[in-house]
């Protein structure tokens, strides 16, 4: 298909032009005028189009033509020498006259060029696409003096008859011969016997025959919400009241034994030379303080550089562990230390404080409270998931909903994904499980999903979700958004036109406790975002929801630099895949992680 023929002048001056698609090509053109004609330069100017041109000396204009790189025109080079000629017969004398030729009207050569395109079109589909043998090209026709062709195939009696060589006969040879020789099979007969079909070996593993899957499928009429009861749905304990926090993780981590005596001169010169001892962990950097001597900034140094060194190893951003190593400088330094247990507690406490600062920088966020708060004032409390691809809203959400079900509260679902593929279907299959577990009481839903399909404004039906909420009195509605890269500049405009347009009362951005550091880059850009395209609407990020978090072992530093960037809390922390793997995130867990 021809996306474009243009007919200009040297000066730029459209005289005719054909356009065969809706899309537009005037910037592809114009880079080609400035490279390829004016700048005279080989540059590829658009990787998806194919431009062909031709120049017009005498009359000093210029033919063009693009199509789709993708597609082989074969004609497209005589198309444009045709239509050259044809321009060139029609209205030579246009440009020979005192007329100026951007006055004329070329309208008329219209019909001209659709007959040339529509006879190029023909002749490339009657153009046979069986290949030529050697003796048809016009290669053949142009070679003189070729040999004749050889003949393989000659006759076995022209071939000389070899010499017949007599060989020994051994005694095994003999005893062959000797035996009688079974007749062969005719071919026609071997064909005619019945083969016998070749059976696959079934191993344990291996994947199940049809047979073998219709005699196990038991789905047969059901309904979808027939499947979805079906599915066990691993509640656990009740989740009522507020989420336990992560500290039950580490009920086996033993804590460091505080020595209360003073250590021997020996054993804290070993523990300095060493930098560590045998209690592990940050702690073990500081024996070498244990003394009865005035602790100075130059005796700290390399002790808080090897604690520094320890917290970013552990994901914690080099900022935020120097701030660290500065509060716990600054509580050590000028003191007397004069047993291991001192300095170990003093290091605890500071970093307690510390790391309780950054982490409860953006307040106390209590959801069950200002969900109550909402219902009292008759109004959804909205609650808003975004974040990039693949880290897991659509699964969190549920999460979420569970909770706020256990807690007794009616969750309206609003599938504002409407770019991804499937979104609308997970959701549903999530609030099937959820129905299951939490059935209506006295004939009304406890949990629902709203839903427009895919391709439709994601503002639009997260405000009439709202407004269907308030009327059927739904105490929360859980919006689900598509995952975007930071970059994206069009759909982080479209995220923050939903914000601005639905105000919710809690943005969550929903990131990977595994990614590490670029998870701050994704939190800080997504902020920057919301206030560029806000319209002066200041509408941020208000808490992080870590997902993932039972991947990283006791590499907290992520959900701290997250919390420090963004000055806002980690309100909850995904640990699992079930639906109560749903934690929330203390300061002492922190420190036992960091301090190992």
């Amino acid at each position: 298909m021809l996306d474009l023929f243009t007919i200009f002048t040297k000066g730029g001056m459209v005289l005719w032009f054909f356009r065969g698609t809706t899309s537009m090509l005037t910037q592809p053109v114009n880079s080609l005028i400035e490279n390829a004609l004016i700048m005279q330069r080989s540059r590829t100017v658009d990787d998806s189009l194919t431009f062909k041109y031709k120049l017009d000396s005498e009359l000093d204009i210029v033919f063009l033509l693009a199509h789709q790189k993708i597609l082989e025109l074969g004609y497209a080079d005589s198309l444009l020498e045709n239509v050259h000629e044809a321009f060139k017969s029609r209205f030579s004398s246009v440009f020979g006259n005192s007329e100026e030729p951007e006055r004329h009207d070329f309208s008329e050569f219209d019909v001209l060029f659709q007959e040339e395109l529509e006879a190029a079109e023909r002749e490339q589909r009657q153009q046979k696409r069986s290949m030529r043998r050697f003796d048809q090209s016009e290669k053949f026709t142009k070679t003189v003096g070729l040999p004749p062709p050889v003949n393989k195939k000659a006759p076995e009696a022209s071939k000389p008859e070899p010499t017949e060589v007599v060989k020994p006969v051994g005694p095994r040879v003999r005893r062959q011969m000797s035996s009688p020789r079974q007749p062969k099979a005719s071919p026609a007969a071997a064909s005619k016997a019945p083969k016998k079909a070749k059976v696959k070996r079934s191993w344990q593993d291996s994947k199940l025959s049809k047979d073998a899957e219709a005699s196990l499928d038991y789905s047969s009429g059901a309904t979808a919400a027939d499947v979805a009861d079906a599915i066990p749905v691993d509640c656990g304990d009740s989740m009522k009241g507020s989420l336990p926090d992560l500290g039950e993780a580490f009920d086996g981590y033993e804590e460091e034994e505080e020595e209360e005596e003073v250590e021997s001169p020996g054993r804290t010169a070993t523990a300095a030379s060493t930098g560590g001892s045998s209690s592990g962990g940050v702690l073990g950097f500081f024996r070498g303080l244990v003394s009865n001597k005035v602790i100075s900034q130059e005796s700290l140094a390399p002790v808080l550089d090897k604690m520094k060194e320890h917290l970013v190893s552990k994901n914690v951003a080099q900022e935020i562990a120097q701030s660290l190593c500065d509060s716990v400088a600054e509580k050590l330094e000028g003191r007397t230390m004069g047993t291991f247990g001192s300095v170990s507690s003093t290091v605890r406490t500071t970093l307690e404080e510390s790391l309780m600062q950054i982490l409860t920088a953006g307040g106390n966020h209590d959801t069950l409270r200002d969900v109550m708060e909402a219902k009292r004032l008759r109004r959804p409390y909205v609650i808003t998931f975004c974040g990039v691809n693949g880290v897991g809203k659509s699964t969190n959400l549920a999460k979420i909903a569970f909770w706020l079900l256990q807690n007794g509260h009616r969750i309206l679902v609003a599938g504002c994904d409407t770019f991804r593929a499937g979104a609308v279907e997970q959701l549903r299959v999530h609030v099937q499980r959820l129905h299951s577990q939490h059935p209506p009481t006295e004939g009304t839903a406890n949990i629902q999903l709203f839903e427009r399909g895919y391709g439709k404004d994601p503002a639009g039906i997260a405000a009439d979700a709202i407004g269907y909420a308030k009327d059927q009195r739904f105490d929360v509605v859980l919006v689900d958004t598509a995952g975007r890269m930071q970059d994206d500049e069009p759909l982080m405009r479209a995220l923050a036109k939903l914000i601005k347009v639905n105000t919710p009362d809690l943005v969550l951005f929903v990131g990977e406790a595994l990614v590490g550091n670029e998870a701050v880059d994704q939190l800080s850009k997504f902020n920057t975002a919301l206030v560029d395209h806000g319209d002066g609407r200041l509408q941020i990020i208000d808490g992080v929801l870590l997902t993932k978090f039972d991947t990283v072992d006791d590499k907290m530093g992520a959900a701290v630099s997250m919390a420090y960037t963004s000055r806002k809390p980690i309100m909850f922390v995904g640990t699992g895949q079930t639906y109560r793997d749903l934690k929330s995130l203390n300061a002492t867990s922190v420190v036992k992680a960091l301090l190992r």
